[in-house]
């Protein structure tokens, strides 16, 4: 080893070396804190990083150890180790670089469980990139026309990962919790640290779309839906309606999308209530179809102001509702930015608002009161460096096009072609 040429041998030990070098880090000096690269000193960095990698090449026209670093051997084993710890990443449950784990034992004592602000993925990142760019130089200062694929991927596979690694420190991720009619401008991280944001968020409403109920049997000992490992369900779209769980023959004869409980001392019915809190409730039949016995009888699933209603089918069974599904929910949103802009928007899951460099996205809501929450939980994202990586996506977009049109199977022969304009 360490004789020119060198090969695969030297290069699984400087991956091992780097990698047990970062355990060694990560075990003293705890994780890498990415805020600490924020803007500009990640772009002076970045620049300075850029400038190591010309000079290292120019060094190495003289120095033919320093070649290695840009042939195939350096690429396939720089590659290959930084790929086990991305695939570790995709194995282990990963926590938010900002909070502070106490489980995971091994695995979060190596920073596999915060893998992108560990010290042995950040060293092997660092020796794959400082591989890639390298290659890249070596290409650049060779250029034939005919390269031009082959550096379009390599510079822009090279342009979005260093614009991801030195744009994590500017990322903010915050989320924001609005409330009917209340304009919010405050925002929490991960950790708890509340922000006060450039813009603010008046909620002017929220609105669910629910799936038709459903009607279940339970264990009434367990609380586990049968049959167990395989429960079945049926679905209410309209009533009345006609079907079967279990031994039981069910028929839901009466359906109140919106009711209200109304109880007595010896019986309890559902009435329509068209008001906040309103709850769903089936009026159900049902009858065993092995022994003959009958049960009928509201099954609710409840809400903040009422209570869930079950319907008992035997000492062991019960026929209940659970909670109706959101298909849809949408928050009707007028933001405000410093700069006196204003936006009126329907902001809903996968369809976020694009405002002032912040990404809004509807989150979540208040769970407890379901359609009728009066409060919508809002992500907003800003990067600004998603704009550089999107530029090194679409350099390897064209690069796999021009691969495509160069390929040598695309190129007619001289005398098909003659017989192509011949004809």
């Amino acid at each position: 080893m360490w004789k020119q040429p060198w090969g695969y041998a030297e290069g699984w030990t400087i991956s091992f070396g780097l990698f047990l070098t970062g355990v060694i880090l990560q075990m003293t000096t705890g994780k890498v804190d990415a805020t600490l690269f924020q803007y500009p000193l990640n772009a002076i960095v970045g620049g300075v990083f850029l400038f190591f990698l010309v000079m290292l090449y120019v060094v190495s026209r003289k120095a033919a150890a320093l070649q290695w670093f840009y042939s195939l051997t350096a690429s396939i084993t720089s590659l290959t180790a930084w790929m086990v710890l991305v695939i570790i990443m995709g194995l282990t449950r990963q926590v938010a670089p900002s909070a502070t784990v106490t489980h995971g034992g091994l695995l979060s004592g190596l920073g596999f469980m915060q893998m992108t602000s560990s010290w042995p993925f950040l060293l092997l990142f660092l020796y794959f990139i400082s591989v890639l760019g390298l290659v890249t130089i070596h290409k650049v200062s060779r250029f034939r026309w005919k390269d031009i694929p082959f550096l379009l991927n390599h510079a822009g596979l090279f342009i979005t990962l260093l614009a991801a690694i030195l744009g994590n420190g500017d990322l903010q991720r915050l989320r924001m919790t609005a409330t009917l009619d209340n304009p919010e401008w405050r925002a929490t991280d991960d950790a708890g640290q509340m922000t006060e944001l450039p813009l603010a968020i008046e909620l002017k409403s929220f609105t669910i779309d629910e799936y038709p109920p459903k009607l279940l049997a339970i264990d009434n000992t367990t609380g586990k839906a049968l049959p167990e490992g395989n429960p079945e369900n049926l679905l209410v779209e309209e009533s009345p309606l006609s079907g079967s769980l279990l031994d039981w023959d069910i028929e839901v004869t009466r359906s109140l999308p919106m009711a209200a409980c109304v109880r007595t001392v010896d019986t309890m019915n559902f009435v329509a209530f068209h008001s906040e809190g309103a709850t769903t409730a089936l009026l159900v039949k049902a009858r065993n179809r092995v022994d003959g016995t009958e049960k009928s009888g509201w099954v609710s699933c409840g809400s903040f102001m009422f209570p869930y209603v079950s319907l008992p089918l035997s000492d062991s069974v019960s026929l209940v509702m659970p909670e109706p599904e959101p298909k849809r929910f949408v928050s009707e949103v007028t933001v405000y930015t410093q700069s006196g802009e204003r936006a009126d928007a329907l902001i809903e899951v996968n369809k976020p608002l694009s405002m002032d460099g912040w990404k809004i996205y509807q989150l979540s809501y208040d769970e407890a009161k379901g359609k009728w929450s009066s409060t919508s939980i809002f992500e907003l994202v800003k990067d600004p460096w998603l704009p550089v990586v999107y530029l090194g996506i679409l350099m390897i977009l064209l690069g796999s096009v021009c691969l495509f049109v160069l390929a040598p199977g695309n190129k007619q022969s001289p005398k098909a072609a003659n017989d192509t304009k011949t004809e």
